[in-house]
């Protein structure tokens, strides 16, 4: 298999050219030079491992960081680095955060770029709210201008902030360039979708489109090339459809990944069932019953809204309106009373979907949120910093969490290395139980694999898993069993070899009107 040949645009045919961009932190180099082209109306993708540069790139580009050198040229005018007129280039970014203030209404966020150029403070509402109505409206965004930001679902946030990133394009003279980075990450697939045909829409107007995703196959599916950073370099340029998997990981982590396999050793259904759960309800599901035994890993799909969702926080007692029995710890225990205190007394752990609001202090340091389950072993009388720090020192080693340093905020830290960082904070425990919902998303290749051999470590400890996920090659590839979801019930269980990706994926959309279980195993035909 042949290294991807490397392509670009020539500077006439490019509408946005990046040429020797460098940066140092520190007398570390971070950026190393990075050459990249976008013609008019192509959307790009850039991947790479946490740490590799690009979000150090983007900042340069949105003028957070001054570079220490290189230039961008727009439609062949070199432009001074760092940039201070984004109108006047065409330049729009929207980040994973998407820059929305919440408490605010959907017209006001959508004006804050224009009031803040202009500082004026002066709104005709009327004229205002119709015209943003109208925009939002001509892109597929049937939102109320007067409605918070809040009150939005994720999907319809995303939207917004894409919608308002292209507009300002819009307004200038440029075609210029919407730079998206990880825009998907806590996005249902529906959303994804939602936003994919958005970006299509306005890359066929001339815009180029510069798409930074740590996921291989959203790249694949939106863009036509593909670009990789690696330690602050470029990796390679390839056209996204003639480069394969094994080359773009290759060329991520710059040498052939010993990818987890999943299923190492097959659970044989035998051991003592650690976690139970009778006739869980909550606002989504409708009575489930489970049973997962010690060293086995569940999986837990289905569409978003299915209910598949909320089986770990429910069973955690992380849901108010919960109700059913747990047993776990040799306990049964009223869900409807149950709660995270006794969940953590019943030898249970939970990694949740949103790390940054739910699982981790951003304000505390990587040590503090390594070691906060681990505080009790450490003050038999008086909490031992020393030692302590000691621990979070190993975690950090063992768990490989980058950078390395104790004492950074977990909150600067890649998503990757927040996710690493939580998963020792858990495992450390040896937990009877570890519930998880979406741990590895928004997460690089690497992070990825390395979580994977988290998790068979923690199984081959005899830790029972329940894995609830909307990623299906994720399940095909860690789970014993997987248990699919539809309005609220368990439709369809599959084991052996009927846990397979694409087997998964039509059995998640066949099963959405089903309400008798339907049962695949090991030589069940599909």
């Amino acid at each position: 298999m042949g290294a991807p040949v490397q392509l670009g645009h020539t500077d006439v045919e490019a509408n946005v050219v990046l040429r020797g961009i460098t940066k140092s932190f520190v007398g570390v180099q971070v950026l190393k030079g990075v050459d990249l082209s976008i013609a008019h109306g192509e959307i790009h993708g850039l991947l790479g491992q946490n740490g590799s540069g690009k979000s150090t790139l983007i900042k340069v580009l949105s003028g957070t960081y001054d570079p220490d050198g290189g230039e961008v040229l727009v439609e062949g005018d070199p432009q001074g680095l760092p940039l201070v007129d984004f109108a006047a280039v065409g330049f729009s970014f929207v980040h994973q955060d998407l820059g929305l203030i919440e408490e605010m209404t959907v017209l006001d966020n959508f004006l804050l770029p224009q009031t803040a150029r202009s500082g004026s403070y002066y709104l005709r509402w009327r004229r205002d709210r119709a015209r943003v109505q109208e925009v939002l409206e001509r892109h597929g965004l049937h939102v109320d201008t007067r409605a918070s930001v809040a009150s939005l679902e994720p999907t319809d946030r995303a939207l917004l902030a894409i919608v308002r990133a292209v507009h300002h394009i819009q307004e200038s003279d440029r075609r210029g360039l919407l730079v998206l980075d990880e825009p998907t990450v806590f996005l249902p697939r529906e959303g994804v979708e939602r936003l994919f045909a958005l970006v299509r829409s306005v890359a066929s107007k001339g815009t180029s489109v510069l798409f930074v995703s740590h996921d291989i196959d959203e790249v694949r599916e939106l863009t036509s090339h593909v670009t990789v950073l690696r330690d602050g370099a470029i990796a390679g340029t390839a056209v996204t459809a003639e480069v394969s998997d094994e080359e773009l990981v290759t060329m991520i982590v710059g040498q052939q990944l010993a990818r987890h396999q999943g299923q190492l050793r097959a659970h044989d259904g035998r051991g003592d069932v650690v976690l139970g759960a009778r006739s869980v309800r909550t606002s989504l599901l409708d009575g489930i019953d489970i049973e997962v035994r010690e060293g086995e890993v569940l999986g837990v799909t289905g569409l978003n809204g299915s209910g598949f969702e909320h089986v770990p926080y429910a069973l955690f007692g992380a849901l108010s309106d919960a109700e059913g029995t747990v047993r776990a710890g040799g306990v049964d225990h009223d869900l409807s009373s149950f709660d995270p205190r006794a969940a953590l007394s019943a030898g249970m752990a939970f990694v949740p979907g949103d790390r940054k609001r739910e699982g981790a202090v951003g304000d505390l340091t990587l040590a503090d949120n390594i070691t906060m389950q681990a505080i009790d072993r450490h003050r038999p009388w008086m909490l031992r910093r020393d030692a302590l720090r000691r621990d979070g020192v190993r975690l950090i080693e063992e768990y490989d969490v980058r950078p390395a340093r104790p004492d950074a905020m977990y909150g600067s830290l890649s998503g990757g290395n927040q996710q690493k960082a939580l998963m020792a904070k858990w495992l450390t425990t040896e937990p009877d139980v570890l519930l998880l919902h979406e741990p590895t998303q928004g997460v690089d290749v690497g992070a990825r694999e390395q979580i994977f051999a988290a998790l068979d470590a923690a199984r081959e400890r005899r830790t029972a898993v329940v894995c609830a996920s909307s990623d299906c090659e994720q399940l095909a590839r860690i789970c014993d069993r997987v248990v699919v979801v539809a309005r609220g019930r368990i439709a369809a269980e599959l084991s052996g070899d009927a846990i397979e990706k694409d087997h998964l994926v039509e059995q998640v959309y066949n099963t959405a009107t089903i309400t008798e279980p339907q049962h695949q195993h090991e030589g069940t035909p599909a």
